[in-house]
């Protein structure tokens, strides 16, 4: 039985916090599906290299997703000459509001130190 939207947004918090490469990976699957070796380049491009997962870590870290139900396995292809060894991801909409949740509780964190100080005020792309 599926939930409720509002059943999985008040479920969200129970998931926090999230290792940072639990976070890293749901990040990454929040912008398209990807397969293993996808993730972790999206992940060390997203991070300019400052974060590498291994493949063991990063599969770990999948079946606990899958697990939680936070992403699923794909069964379709995005293209017919793909590597048939794939195994593409997504992001469920449980998985997309514990990322959000998570993110909103770190912006929180960081509104903090910006008011201490710590950070500046803004950031530039």
């Amino acid at each position: 039985m599926e939930k409720s939207l509002s059943a999985v947004q008040g479920n969200a918090e129970s998931f926090g916090p999230l290792t940072p490469a639990m976070f890293h990976v749901l990040l990454a699957l929040a912008g398209d599906d990807l397969h293993g070796y996808a993730i972790l380049k999206e992940v060390e491009l997203r991070t300019g290299g400052k974060v590498r997962l291994s493949t063991g870590t990063l599969y770990g870290i999948i079946k606990r997703l899958l697990s939680d139900g936070l992403i699923v396995e794909l069964r379709s292809r995005p293209a017919e000459t793909d590597d048939e060894r794939r195994r593409y991801y997504r992001l469920t909409p449980q998985g997309r509001h514990v990322a959000t949740a998570e993110a909103e509780r770190m912006d929180e964190i960081l509104s903090i130190a910006r008011s201490r100080n710590l950070l500046k005020k803004t950031r530039t792309a």
